[in-house]
C-alpha cells in the first residue's frame, strides 16, 4: 500500500516515451471531457455516472466509485459506481477508518494499492473481486474535499501494472476536486433526507405519546388542558359542553370522550341540530307512533332511544328550535320523554354531549335559549381554543394529514419547504383545523416531487399572507427587503435540491449574483433550513 500525502504533478509525462504521452493525451482527454460534463448539466445526481463511463473509456478503469460521507449516520455509502451492480453498491458502506476508503477519509490522505490481494487492509466488502482478479487489480482511493473538510472519495480498480501508481493519484485528485461541489451538494441532500426520517420518527412517537388514548393531536398547552378534562370527565355521565369556532374538530374531540368512556362499546350517534329541518326535528330526536302526522306509516324510534346505553353528540345545539327545548331540558334532568303521538314515558340511559360555535349567553340575553338548559348544559364545558392559539399543533397536524392522505392517495411520504412551514406556521387559520385538513390535501394532490412548496397551498392562503408579508417584518426597508431576498433564494435552492444554476435561472438572476447572494447570506451549507 502506498500513502501520499499529497498528489504531486507528474513531471515525467514530458518526456519523449510514447506510451507516455500516449497516456498523457488520454488523460487530458478525459479532464477535458469531464469539464464539458460539468458545465453542461443541472442535475447534480446525473454527473457522476457519465463521469465514471468517462473513466473507463480514456483511462481503462475496471470499476469505479464515488463515496460520500454522511455527517449526520456518520457512514460512508457509495452515490454512484461503474462496475459493480445494485447489491455490491449496497455493501459498499464504511465507517471513517475503516477499510481503504475509511482511512482515506480519516486522514484525508490518497492511497494507492499494487495488488489488492497483497493488502490487508483492502475489504472487497463490495464482493466484485474474485480471488485470481485480486492478484491482477490495482486500486486508488482518493479523498474529495469541500474547503479542507474531507467529504469522500473517488476510488478506481486498474489493471496491475509494474508502472508506479503516482500518476493516476494525481489524475484521480484532479477529478476529485473538479466534482466537489456537486459532491457537496449530494451529501447536503443525503444528510437532510436523514434529518427529515428521524424528525418523522421523533413526531411519530411524540404523537403516539400524547394520542394514546385520545385521537385529538397537539402537544400545545391548550391540547393538554382539554386533555386533562377529558381525563377527568370521559368515565362520568355529566353533560359535556364543547365550545369553539367552527372547524376546530369538535366532533373529533366528543368522539375521544366517547371512546374513552365506559360507554365505548355501546352506541355513538351524532346529530347536527342545524342540519334538520325544524318541523322534523323532534321526531328525529325522540320518534313518533303511527299515524301521529301525515306520512307518520310506521313507528319510529328516535336518536335519543338509538342512544340508549351510549352517547348522543349534538351538534350545533344553539341552532335547536326555542319551543323543543323545554322537552329536551327534562331529558337531561330525567332521561325521560315520550314519542309524538305517544303516551308511553319512555327511560334511556344517555350520556348527552351537545357543541356548538355559538354564545349561548347571548342567545339567552337575546331570548332564543332557556337559560334554565344553559345551566343545565353547561355541568362541565370544555374550550376548544382555534388553531391560530394553538401554534405548536400545526406542523403535527400538517404532517398528520399528509401521511394519511399520502396513503390515501397512494403516494410517497412528503415533506414540507421551508416557506410552506413558515405559511403554515403564521397563517391565521380562520377556518381551523378543517381548513388545514383541505389545504394539506389539495397540496397533496398537486404535489410531484416528494415536497410540499407553498404554490401547491391554496390561492386564497398563498394570497393573504402576501397581504401581510410587509406588515408581520419588523425593520427598515432595506432589512425587509434582504429577509424577502434571503427566503426566495433559500425556497429556490431547496426547489433545485441545491442545483445553484437551475436556482439562478428560475429567479432571473445570473449564477454569479446567485453566488454572491448564497455567500452573503451564509446559504451555501444551509440550504435546506433556508
Amino acid at each position: 500500500m502506498q500513502q501520499c500525502n499529497h498528489a504531486s504533478f507528474p513531471t515525467e509525462c514530458f518526456t519523449n516515451d510514447s506510451s507516455g504521452c500516449t497516456r498523457w493525451r488520454n488523460e487530458l482527454r478525459l479532464l477535458y471531457e469531464i469539464s464539458i460534463i460539468l458545465s453542461e448539466t443541472s442535475d447534480v445526481e446525473s454527473v457522476f455516472k457519465p463521469l465514471l463511463e468517462k473513466m473507463a473509456s480514456c483511462i481503462g478503469i475496471i470499476r469505479g466509485a464515488i463515496s460520500i460521507l454522511n455527517r449526520v449516520t456518520g457512514e460512508i455509502d457509495v452515490a454512484e459506481g461503474y462496475g459493480l451492480d445494485n447489491e455490491q453498491l449496497k455493501k459498499g458502506c464504511y465507517l471513517p477508518g475503516e477499510g481503504i476508503t475509511g482511512r482515506v477519509v480519516n486522514t484525508g490522505n490518497p492511497i494507492a494499492v499494487p495488488r489488492i490481494s497483497e493488502e490487508p487492509l483492502f475489504l472487497n466488502r463490495t464482493g466484485a473481486r474474485d480471488r485470481k482478479e485480486a492478484c491482477e487489480t490495482s486500486f486508488i482511493c482518493v479523498p474529495i474535499r469541500s474547503g479542507v473538510e474531507v467529504i469522500g472519495t473517488i476510488s478506481i480498480d486498474l489493471p496491475y501494472s509494474s508502472e508506479p501508481l503516482e500518476e493516476k493519484v494525481w489524475l484521480l485528485t484532479v477529478v476529485g476536486a473538479s466534482i466537489s461541489q456537486f459532491v457537496h451538494v449530494c451529501q447536503v441532500s443525503l444528510e437532510e433526507f436523514n434529518e427529515l426520517k428521524v424528525e418523522n420518527s421523533r413526531l411519530q412517537a411524540e404523537l403516539q405519546e400524547h394520542c394514546h388514548k385520545f385521537s385529538s393531536i397537539g402537544k400545545s398547552e391548550g391540547m393538554r388542558r382539554i386533555h386533562r378534562q377529558m381525563n377527568m370527565v370521559c368515565n362520568t355521565k355529566a353533560t359535556v359542553l364543547l365550545l369553539g369556532e367552527t372547524g376546530v374538530g369538535k366532533e373529533r374531540f366528543a368522539n375521544d370522550i366517547h371512546y374513552a368512556s365506559l360507554r365505548a362499546k355501546a352506541s355513538f350517534i351524532k346529530v347536527n341540530c342545524a342540519a334538520i329541518p325544524e318541523n322534523l326535528i323532534e321526531s328525529v330526536l325522540f320518534g313518533h307512533e303511527r299515524g301521529s302526522f301525515t306520512g307518520a306509516v310506521q313507528q319510529q324510534k328516535g336518536y335519543f332511544e338509538q342512544a340508549d346505553g351510549g352517547t348522543i353528540f349534538l351538534d350545533e345545539i344553539g341552532e335547536l328550535p326555542l319551543i323543543l327545548q323545554s322537552k329536551f331540558l327534562r331529558v337531561l334532568q330525567e332521561r325521560t320523554f315520550e314519542r309524538i303521538g305517544g303516551s308511553e314515558t319512555l327511560h334511556v340511559d344517555v350520556r348527552v354531549i351537545a357543541a356548538t360555535n355559538c354564545d349561548l349567553k347571548k342567545l339567552v340575553d337575546e331570548g332564543t335559549f332557556r337559560q334554565d338548559l344553559y345551566y343545565r348544559l353547561s355541568v362541565f364545558p370544555i374550550i376548544i381554543p382555534p388553531l391560530r392559539e394553538r401554534k405548536a399543533d400545526v406542523m403535527l397536524l400538517a404532517n398528520h394529514f399528509a401521511k394519511r392522505f399520502c396513503e390515501e392517495y397512494g403516494k410517497p411520504q412528503v415533506s414540507f419547504s421551508v416557506s410552506t412551514t413558515n405559511i403554515l406556521n403564521n397563517y391565521s387559520w380562520p377556518g381551523n383545523i378543517r381548513e388545514l385538513e383541505n389545504s394539506i390535501e389539495r397540496a397533496i394532490i398537486l404535489s410531484t416531487d416528494g415536497v410540499i412548496h407553498s404554490y401547491h397551498l391554496p390561492e386564497e392562503i398563498q394570497q393573504a399572507m402576501m397581504g401581510n408579508f410587509v406588515l408581520r417584518r419588523i425593520g427598515t426597508l432595506p432589512e425587509v427587503l434582504e429577509s424577502v431576498e434571503r427566503d426566495m433564494i433559500a425556497e429556490e435552492l431547496r426547489r433545485a435540491n441545491g442545483n445553484m444554476s437551475k436556482a439562478a435561472k428560475r429567479l432571473g438572476i445570473t449564477e454569479r449574483i446567485m453566488g454572491l447572494r448564497i455567500a452573503k447570506y451564509q446559504l451555501d451549507r444551509s440550504k435546506k433550513k433556508g
